[in-house]
């Protein structure tokens, strides 16, 4: 079967609306990207600081040379350090951001991630909660548009993830707040990039698990805006962003 990935932007959900802590045991590398990382943002390792060798690393965290090098690889990616052939690894300056940004390196560990999406879930709830009262009928054509768009995608295809990101921006919008629009769009952006799922190991029944469910709460969401009622629209928007967070760690390879 050849590989495939898709994006869980879509969002969390869960009958019992609770963010059930359920997290696997994080991986060496996760473990020691967060201890590396740590020690960047709290000044411990500061910029221009030469991080500690491989051989150290590995006899200091009793780890194999593998994972040193997963976690520095990350890191980099990260903007957090970079490696200088010959020399070593060295931790970079920051980057520089501005009010009401999310910095997309730091976001390093599913449990980075797991916390956006806890976040997410509540800022999007709210917000559908004040498209639901304030929502023109422009802007509810564009949802339902959107939505439709959404249903009749393939959850696979490269753009599914772009699909559902407009979906959740034009509820954002219709909220009538800009700094909804705002964060929402940065957090989006953000999960994104660190939830994609390499779905060669899921099989067409398990999809459609997946699928089913989603699209009929994105239409319980949509119902609830054109009906104008804010409490329906708030709760069908939670349920919906706490199951993508359990997806997530259903999809996750053993």
């Amino acid at each position: 079967m050849s590989r495939r990935t898709f994006s869980l932007v879509i969002s969390e959900t869960s009958s019992s609306l609770q963010l059930r802590p359920r997290l696997r045991a994080p991986k060496l590398a996760d473990r020691l990207i967060a201890e590396l990382s740590e020690q960047i943002r709290t000044g411990v390792l500061k910029p221009g600081n030469k991080l500690p060798t491989e051989y150290q690393i590995m006899r200091e965290k009793s780890v194999s040379r593998a994972v040193v090098r997963e976690a520095i690889t990350r890191l980099q990616a990260a903007g957090l350090v970079q490696a200088r052939q010959g020399i070593g690894t060295f931790v970079l300056e920051p980057a520089q951001t501005g009010n009401f940004q999310f910095d997309s390196t730091l976001v390093l560990t599913m449990q980075d991630v797991f916390g956006l999406m806890e976040l997410r879930a509540g800022l999007a709830s709210e917000a559908a909660a004040l498209a639901a009262v304030r929502h023109t009928p422009d802007q509810l054509k564009v949802i339902e548009q959107r939505q439709r768009h959404l249903a009749n995608g393939d959850a696979f295809a490269g753009d599914a993830a772009k699909r559902d990101f407009e979906f959740h921006q034009a509820i954002a919008e219709a909220s009538g707040n800009r700094y909804f629009v705002e964060l929402l769009s940065q957090l989006n952006g953000v999960l994104q990039q660190r939830t994609r799922v390499d779905a060669s190991h899921v099989s067409s029944y398990r999809i459609g698990e997946y699928r089913e469910p989603t699209e009929r709460e994105h239409r319980e969401i949509v119902a609830a805006i054109a009906q104008r009622d804010a409490e329906a629209a708030r709760l069908a928007m939670r349920t919906h962003l706490v199951r993508a967070r359990e997806q997530l760690l259903e999809l996750q390879p053993n």
